[in-house]
């Protein structure tokens, strides 16, 4: 896995941590985004305890299962943990080749750069999402969201999805 050591000048914001040091927090995806996208996945690597009811996915591994080290198949749809360790799950999902990751739009980070910009496809949204804390709504988030696609089915999902600018990259 990559460690994520950076030179002299790099800061590798990667977004805000599920995690602080008193209580873990999941962020769950808005149920609109699995409406938009229209797809059924096969895996969701990382999925908060008991998994999201409404995420159409078969199969999920939580921070118990410790998805990044287990293998991945099929279809995958990943909202990764945000944090110091993004750079590790864009890592994987770009090896695997067959999902759609959830990040915040965080052009300016080395996991941009070394992961996202290595995908089918990307998706800046517009506007911010709604997204769930521990399964209830909450206030819209701090950063615009990008999708993250691998695979043909999943470009299409994104490119028609009305969510926000795609773009092809391969």
């Amino acid at each position: 896995m990559d460690n994520h050591k950076f030179g002299k000048g790099f800061v590798d914001f990667a977004g805000y941590s599920k995690t602080n040091n008193k209580t873990e927090v999941d962020w769950w995806t808005p149920p609109e985004v699995f409406e938009k996208l229209g797809l059924e996945f096969d895996l969701d690597p990382a999925s908060p305890t008991g998994g999201v009811p409404w995420l159409p996915t078969k199969n999920y591994y939580t921070k118990e299962d410790n998805g990044l080290e287990k293998d991945w198949y099929g279809n995958v749809w990943l909202n990764p943990p945000y944090g110091r360790f993004t750079g590790s799950w864009l890592d994987k999902f770009i090896n695997h080749g067959n999902g759609i990751a959830l990040v915040f739009a965080r052009t300016e980070t080395l996991w941009f750069h070394n992961y996202a910009l290595k995908a089918d496809s990307l998706l800046f949204t517009k506007g911010r999402f709604k997204f769930a804390k521990n399964g209830v709504q909450k206030d819209y988030a701090s950063i615009g969201s990008l999708f993250i696609a691998c695979g043909d089915q999943n470009n299409e999902a994104l490119k028609n999805s009305d969510m926000g600018w795609y773009v092809k990259l391969c």
